[in-house]
């Protein structure tokens, strides 16, 4: 098969199509064919060698979702056949032609959705629902901080919790992302270099803050994120962009009874994202089904341009989801 690899730590030019051999797949696993595969900010680290990939994973070929063709079957699979379209999570791998996947980590494409489509949601939709959701117990009524509104992040957590209920607020960096995320239904995005964001919340809350911010940021955004607390809010960290050292006020922390957590969900075992995949399925499904909740490509590369899709990425100049296409 064709795979892209990393062919040594660097800049996106270090991403050359190769030749290997097809991936062997365990006996709770699929064999899939690749027709598309996103692209999310881990693969740019791993990419310059700052995240390792975890024991298992292919250490070369980057990629966390895939949509594609269901064309092999482990020893003991029963939910999948031969032929069956899915996108999945995948640890890694998944920029090649053929990749493996747990069979619990695979969701059908909905009818309604292509394959460059499907494979734009696995990585953001499983990490907004494990750290929205679950971590932070985001409710019905309640409100929801994302910061990069129009990250893949972003634009899944703004349509998820705003489809179940939730009220969204987004930090983002031009008029025109701000713009983007008011219509993907963000109650008001905060172009955070015109104005402070905390004291944006504050006005738009009445003081009162919001109970949940998903911040990918870290650093000294941490402070302000807790300013823009209300009490008992939940902050999760689901990386840190601009540091991971951070000196926060805990007289506030003890003060509002924030809660301090966050994850890393690459390294997390089968059953946990299996169980994930079953929330996805059950609650948010059906959603994409009914058009309610739309994925959002901002531009498809062939898949012998991953460097050029690595060098949008970096560049943060994306609204939505960057994806590789195979043409095959």
């Amino acid at each position: 098969m064709k795979a892209i690899t990393i062919t040594q730590p660097g800049g996106p030019e270090v991403l050359q199509i190769t030749e290997r051999p097809t991936p062997a797949y365990a006996a709770n696993e699929v064999l899939i064919k690749v027709m598309a595969a996103g692209i999310n900010r881990p693969d740019v680290a791993q990419r310059k060698g700052n995240y390792p990939p975890p024991a298992g994973a292919p250490q070369d070929i980057p990629g966390l979702e895939i949509a594609g063709i269901v064309t092999e079957l482990g020893a003991d699979v029963t939910r999948w056949k031969v032929g069956d379209k899915v996108c999945a999570l995948v640890i890694g791998g998944g920029y090649a032609e053929h990749c493996p996947a747990p069979e619990g980590q695979c969701l059908p494409v909905p009818q309604n959705l292509s394959f460059a489509e499907a494979a734009s949601l696995p990585e953001t939709f499983f990490t907004v629902w494990s750290n929205v959701f679950d971590r932070g117990r985001l409710q019905p009524g309640e409100t929801l901080l994302v910061h990069g509104g129009s990250s893949g992040i972003g634009v899944a957590a703004i349509q998820m919790a705003t489809a179940l209920g939730s009220k969204v607020y987004v930090t983002a960096g031009s008029d025109e992302k701000c713009k983007f995320c008011e219509g993907l239904g963000a109650a008001k995005a905060i172009n955070y270099k015109k104005e402070n964001f905390s004291e944006a919340i504050a006005k738009l809350t009445d003081s009162k803050g919001v109970d949940v911010i998903l911040d990918m940021i870290g650093g000294d955004y941490t402070a302000p994120n807790i300013k823009s607390l209300a009490n008992d809010g939940r902050l999760v960290f689901i990386n840190n962009m601009k540091g991971k050292n951070a000196e926060i006020d805990l007289t506030e922390v003890m003060r509002k009874r924030i809660y301090i957590t966050g994850s890393m969900l690459r390294s997390r075992d089968v059953l946990f994202k299996s169980t994930i995949a079953q929330n996805l399925q059950k609650h948010i499904w059906p959603l994409l089904a009914s058009g309610k909740i739309k994925p959002v490509i901002y531009q498809i590369f062939p898949a012998i341009e991953a460097a050029k899709a690595h060098q949008l990425m970096e560049s943060s100049a994306h609204m939505g989801k960057i994806i590789l296409q195979w043409g095959n």
